[in-house]
C-alpha cells in the first residue's frame, strides 16, 4: 500500500541524512494524516483511498511547479531548484504518467463509453477518468480535451 512505501521511504531518507526528502516526505505524511482526519469527520473511520492519495500526490507536484515558476520569475533560482528537488521525490511514488496521446485515447473512449455529446455531460466524463486514471494522468489537461471534444 501507499502509505506503507512513503513511511519506508522516510524511514531509509532519515537513515541515509537525505534532508530533501525527509523533509518531503514528511509533508506527505502530514497532508495524508489531515485527509484522513477530514475523512474520519464524515464518517470515514478507514481514513483516506490509495486513490486519494494519489490525488493528494498529484496536487502536491502541481503546488510545487506554480512554486518553483514563482521562483524562478523573481531570480530565486535556488529556491526553485529545491521545488523541483520535491517534485523528484514526490512522483517516485506515482505511476507512470501517460502520454499526451494515450491521454487523448482515454478522453475519446470515455466520451464514448459515456455516451457524452454536449458539455452538460463533462462531468461524467472527468469522473469517470479520474475513477480509471488517477495518479496517471494530469487532468486539467484532460479537462481541456474534454472540453474540446464536447463543444
Amino acid at each position: 500500500m501507499l502509505r506503507e512505501q512513503i513511511s519506508a521511504a522516510l524511514k531509509t531518507s532519515i537513515k541515509e541524512k537525505n534532508a530533501c526528502a525527509t523533509a518531503t516526505l514528511r509533508l506527505i505524511n502530514a497532508a495524508i494524516k489531515d485527509r484522513d482526519i477530514a475523512a474520519r469527520d464524515k464518517g470515514n473511520q478507514d481514513g483516506i483511498t490509495n486513490e486519494e492519495i494519489l490525488s493528494l500526490l498529484q496536487s502536491m507536484i502541481k503546488q510545487r511547479h506554480e512554486s518553483a515558476q514563482v521562483y524562478e520569475d523573481g531570480k530565486r533560482q535556488d529556491l526553485a531548484d529545491r521545488e523541483r528537488e520535491e517534485i523528484t521525490v514526490i512522483e517516485k511514488f506515482l505511476p507512470e504518467q501517460l502520454s499526451e496521446d494515450e491521454v487523448a485515447e482515454a478522453v475519446d473512449a470515455v466520451i464514448a463509453d459515456t455516451g457524452a455529446d454536449c458539455i452538460k455531460d463533462m462531468g461524467k466524463c472527468m469522473g469517470a477518468l479520474k475513477a480509471k486514471y488517477a495518479g496517471r494522468m494530469d487532468f486539467s489537461k484532460a479537462s481541456a480535451l474534454v472540453k474540446d471534444r464536447l463543444c
